[in-house]
């Protein structure tokens, strides 16, 4: 891929980011083998041959099918975070060599700002202010500076009125907005954000992308995002970037043709999960995140939850899992034996050295062989060319895919899923609603926590809007979208 920057008199302009021919393997987490014995090779190539250019000032946006190695060229760009693998071409930021930059750990923290996908993955403090500290800390910013470079970004961002909030109270957005804020102490002049808005719900979105674009247009930072949603950033974006994807080409979409589901076909089904007036908060002087919160979940339904960031669709996920219990109100689980939950970060279920292993990890006691497995990762459009990886080498998109083929082959009775389809372009969005319309088809209860509205028409019998801690609407999902104002059409 090539994409040059020039001026209008064919000039090259100044740039922040420059690649020339790179191709990058990932190192394999175990020595694989062929069909003869012998040790096979590196593993295939996640980037091959890639060149663009980014002019200072842009506002960028990274796009291409899930696994087509955005995050990887990212990380390539911040020598703290690049993988361990086989690199080869250049990689210029801000006119200084990567290798140059590398070897300057302080210029590299201070030039170029990184925001992850899950913010969870970036902050590592208990309060705010510690949190906005912690990375100017880290390079020896002297106290005076440190103090005006947190009261100036925190003002700037309007975060005032939480700027002593606890870290582990703040709801989605505000946390991204942290992240953004962290990475903007340090003033770098390039900005790189991975998939940052895939768990924001579109108010919050909107704001976290006004933000960005200030940074860009009056702090001058150049910004490069990696999405699978350009649609919400084009009106910012001065320039859009396309990587090819290496392990086959995109599939036409399922999940946008398929009817409605219909909650007729539910109806009468046994009760699995059972939420009855339920109250909880995450400390005793905490504000109320559920407040009389109620939800039925039957054999064979699928039920979406939606809602604005910090509404509780996470916390009635973990109450309806028994992983919290409520400080008022009654959970019944009749499923607590064959359950399985996908938290927003799929990392917490990735615990093995390869794919391979991952996939077969509870084949002993679910009862599946080696094809299932395989299969599994057919039907999510994981191609087998990652059996041998590590899991945390995928992005973050083939994580949530490996994550949720993982719970799926386990069978289980109650599948609760948190954010299942964040970081997947549409093709794999639609491979991951029809894996979970089959499960749902084979009689597990599904109960989904989600902003993806596709998701929702794609799989949804009916839908609960969570709001002041309660379930202010629960409709079957085709007179819920008819009836809305905001989510119609």
């Amino acid at each position: 891929m090539r994409a040059d920057a020039r001026g209008n008199e064919g000039n090259k302009v100044d740039l922040a980011l420059e690649v020339s021919h790179l191709s990058f393997s990932y190192a394999a987490a175990l020595p694989a083998e062929n069909a003869d014995g012998r040790a096979s090779a590196a593993l295939p190539e996640v980037l091959h041959d890639v060149s663009l250019t980014v002019p200072r000032g842009a506002f960028c946006l990274l796009v291409g099918p899930t696994g087509c190695g955005k995050t990887t060229l990212l990380r390539l760009c911040k020598p703290e975070l690049a993988p361990v693998g086989e690199r080869l071409g250049e990689i210029r930021v801000l006119g200084r060599d990567v290798d140059e930059l590398a070897r300057d750990p302080v210029r590299s923290a201070t030039s170029v700002g990184y925001v992850a996908q899950d913010p969870e993955n970036q902050i590592v403090c208990d309060t705010v202010w510690r949190e906005m500290a912690f990375g100017l800390e880290s390079v020896g910013i002297p106290e005076p500076e440190m103090r005006r470079r947190v009261a100036e970004t925190c003002y700037y961002l309007g975060m005032e009125p939480w700027f002593r909030a606890s870290t582990s109270e703040l709801s989605g957005g505000r946390k991204q907005v942290l992240a953004l804020a962290s990475a903007l102490a340090m003033r770098p002049g390039l900005l790189l954000l991975d998939e940052p808005t895939s768990m924001l719900d579109p108010v919050a979105e909107r704001t976290f992308l006004s933000l960005l674009e200030h940074a860009n247009r009056e702090l001058g930072v150049t910004v490069v995002v990696a999405t699978h949603r350009p649609d919400p950033m084009a009106p910012y974006a001065t320039q859009t970037l396309s990587l090819p994807g290496l392990a086959g080409t995109e599939v036409p979409g399922r999940g946008h043709d398929a009817p409605l589901p219909s909650a007729a076909g539910v109806s009468g089904a046994d009760d699995v999960v059972e939420l009855r007036d339920v109250w909880y908060r995450y400390a005793r002087t905490a504000p109320w995140v559920l407040r009389g919160a109620s939800l039925d979940l039957h054999a064979g339904q699928v039920r979406a939850m939606i809602g604005g960031n910090g509404s509780g669709k996470s916390t009635l996920l973990r109450l309806a899992a028994g992983v919290a219990r409520p400080q008022r109100g009654r959970v019944r689980n009749l499923a607590a034996a064959s359950q399985a939950l996908l938290p927003q970060e799929p990392k917490a279920l990735l615990s093995k050295e390869t794919v391979r292993d991952e996939l077969m990890a509870w084949s002993a006691t679910a009862g599946y062989a080696d094809k299932d497995a395989r299969a599994a990762m057919e039907r999510l459009r994981l191609g087998p060319e990652l059996l041998d990886r590590h899991p945390y080498d995928l992005s973050g998109g083939q994580q949530q895919l490996l994550a949720l083929a993982k719970l799926l082959l386990a069978r289980p009775r109650l599948l609760l899923l948190d954010e299942p389809t964040k970081g997947l372009d549409a093709a794999a969005r639609d491979a991951a609603a029809q894996a979970i319309r089959q499960a749902a088809a084979s009689g597990a209860a599904v109960l989904i926590a989600t902003h993806d509205m596709d998701l929702v028409r794609a799989t949804a019998h009916e839908v609960t809007m969570l709001f002041d801690g309660q379930d202010q609407v629960s409709e079957p999902t085709t007179d819920f979208l008819a009836a809305s104002w905001l989510w119609r059409g």
